[in-house]
């Protein structure tokens, strides 16, 4: 079997046995053809290869410039092709050899209320700005992935009564396949009323179309692509000049509901983190503008 045909079947048995998620699949195919490049460019076979070639094709990837987060992300994809190879042949792994570089954990960016706002109203009143506004305010009322987003379908929403008040849950399907019920609040139930009523039956070709947020050409499931264009787009209307992209709206959601008393076990459960140890890096930011308060107002603090 030659090395290609090797990674395939790697390749397959994560999508099919590990049920590891499409974006996650095609960084793993990406991350493969680059080491499978470099074994061809040095005349080498996957069956020979030891830690030290693993290392110096790591070290490869860091003389061409690529940053130390994308380099750890090709040698856990290579840890786990070696893994894989070595139960599946009954062989010896180098698995555990190959060393994964500790990247600087990075703190996410949150926006601020006032910015996440400018955002939402920068959308028109037109059939698409309908649309673009319940998108955007769903991505900040549930902290969801923009994957998630697009991938909901019209009956994952569900309402309920409670106490005379209307409410309203969507039900996520997150990494892995796992499901999570989250609320909506009432900024973003009114913007997804909207857009049920006005947009989506203008744009709806097909009656029986399942999925929540449409293409208004061709009535089709938004893709992932277009979703990232309407939060672009919205940055630029509203004038903020640093990068914004959908999943600014989830850390932004995360470092909101903490810094308004929130629990992080249940910011962990509303973000379908698998860990609270994933959540915790929010704290980080928290605990910043502690520092940034403490420093500017305390009269010892310098």
């Amino acid at each position: 079997m030659d090395d290609r045909s090797s990674i395939e079947i790697f390749l397959n048995h994560c999508a099919i046995e590990r049920g590891l998620a499409k974006n996650t699949l095609s960084s793993y195919r990406r991350d493969l053809e680059k080491f499978l490049n470099y074994l061809n460019q040095n005349q080498k076979k996957i069956s020979s290869i030891t830690p030290s070639d693993v290392a110096a094709f790591l070290h490869a990837l860091r003389e061409a410039k690529l940053n130390e987060s994308s380099i750890a992300r090709n040698a856990v994809a290579l840890r786990s092709l070696f893994a894989f190879l070595a139960k599946e042949s009954g062989g010896e792994s180098i698995a555990k050899e190959i060393l994964v570089p500790r990247s600087a954990k990075r703190l996410p960016k949150a926006l601020s209320i006032d910015q996440i706002a400018k955002l939402i109203n920068s959308c028109a009143d037109d059939l698409s700005g309908i649309r673009d506004r319940a998108i955007l305010e769903l991505l900040y009322a549930t902290g969801a992935r923009v994957s998630e987003i697009i991938a909901l379908n019209r009956s994952d929403i569900s309402q309920n009564n409670q106490e005379g008040v209307e409410a309203i849950t969507i039900k996520v399907r997150g990494k892995g396949g796992k499901e999570r019920l989250v609320p909506v609040g009432s900024y973003a139930r009114l913007a997804l009323d909207q857009y049920l009523t006005r947009s989506r039956p203008i744009f709806a070709k097909n009656l029986k179309e399942e999925a929540l947020f449409l293409n208004e050409k061709r009535g089709t499931r938004l893709s992932r692509q277009s979703a990232w264009q309407i939060v672009t787009d919205a940055a630029k209307r509203s004038g903020l000049d640093e990068a914004i992209s959908p999943h600014g709206f989830r850390h932004s959601f995360a470092t909101h509901l903490l810094d308004g008393g929130a629990d992080i076990r249940v910011v962990q459960e509303l973000l379908g983190h698998a860990s609270v140890t994933t959540t915790q890096i929010y704290t980080l930011v928290t605990i910043d503008k502690l520092r940034e308060s403490y420093a500017s107002a305390h009269p010892r603090s310098k």
